[in-house]
């Protein structure tokens, strides 16, 4: 982990959003926990530098499309955290009136197209953003992430084939966290490497450390500019882990987590993508103690406030109840 291509500015940018989202992140499992939210949650505590490196690289115009783990992906890309949280209630003050909840949080405004909940059902989307992209002429780069498990559908190939071909501003970038729901990666696919897949398209493919928010920071950084300059799409994989559960509550009705040992879990716990940074912002001098203790506070007041402010809003009328709906 270095920064000296990276300016302090960006690189407190990105650790800003990597505790956005942890902070986000554990106060939506203790309201699970609590049985306060409708539905399931899918968190994405342990893959926090991969969204925060990868929007930190982005504008405001550039799209970018999630999965049905997506908290992480729209608050990297500056989303409201009220609306968030309102949605996460199933209020009316949500994202989505709520009526989405958790795995279909957009915000068009931001470029945030949307959490998909079907496995490799965002990989055309992004594509026909950058086909988009193309065809107004707009230098907008479109933004893909997507799990291991996606990787295996057909429309991961039908994708990545379309975007080479077309040279598409799409970077195409695999959250692989050794996981598809409760299959190990490697008892899915004969290859170690995702990005290996590459080849088949003519297109980069590029293994990045996944809990390194900086290294993805640089490796997007690189992408987007090849993007830009018309250089078609890339494949980033990063290889990172989920702290949880695949689902939030999965023990009750698996019996226990059973798919992984307890060594792999510490391993995991260990190697932390939010102390990583912590200590490196630290020791580099990067930020005094304090500021960095007050951000902290700043985030925790901010996620509280969203809860409080999603426990008194509305519940969505029924009269709402065919809106916003194509019939």
């Amino acid at each position: 982990m270095h920064h000296r291509d990276i300016s302090l500015d960006v690189v407190l940018d990105i650790y800003t959003r990597v505790l956005r989202i942890r902070r986000f992140e554990e106060e939506v499992a203790r309201l699970f926990r609590q049985g306060q939210l409708p539905g399931f949650v899918h968190l994405y505590i342990g893959e926090e530098a991969v969204a925060a490196g990868v929007c930190a690289a982005l504008t405001n115009e550039d799209t970018i499309v999630s999965t049905h783990r997506g908290h992480g992906h729209v608050i990297a890309k500056g989303g409201d955290i009220k609306r968030m949280m309102a949605e996460l209630f199933g209020k009316a003050t949500g994202y989505c009136k709520g009526k989405g909840g958790s795995m279909h949080i957009a915000d068009f405004g931001i470029g945030m197209l949307g959490a998909i909940g079907i496995v490799g059902g965002g990989l055309p989307i992004a594509v026909g953003a950058g086909l988009s992209a193309w065809y107004t002429g707009s230098d907008r780069v479109s933004v893909c992430f997507f799990g291991d498990g996606a990787a295996n559908e057909g429309s991961f190939h039908e994708s990545l084939n379309l975007a080479s071909t077309l040279a598409l501003p799409v970077i195409f970038v695999c959250e692989n966290n050794q996981y598809g729901e409760f299959t190990p990666a490697a008892n899915a696919m004969n290859i170690t490497d995702i990005a290996d897949r590459a080849v088949a398209y003519g297109i980069p493919g590029v293994v990045a450390d996944g809990v390194d928010a900086l290294e993805m920071h640089r490796i997007t950084r690189a992408a987007v500019k090849r993007a830009r300059a018309g250089g078609g799409p890339t494949l980033i994989e990063a290889k990172t882990h989920r702290r949880g559960s695949h689902a939030e509550g999965e023990e009750a009705f698996l019996g226990g987590q059973t798919y992984r040992d307890e060594a792999e879990t510490a391993a995991a716990q260990a190697n932390d993508p939010l102390l990583l940074l912590h200590t490196y912002v630290s020791e580099q001098d990067i930020a005094p103690a304090e500021r960095l203790e007050t951000l902290d506070a700043d985030i925790t007041r901010l996620v509280a406030e969203a809860v409080a402010a999603a426990r008194n809003s509305p519940e969505p009328g029924i009269e709402t109840v065919f809106e916003d709906l194509w019939l």
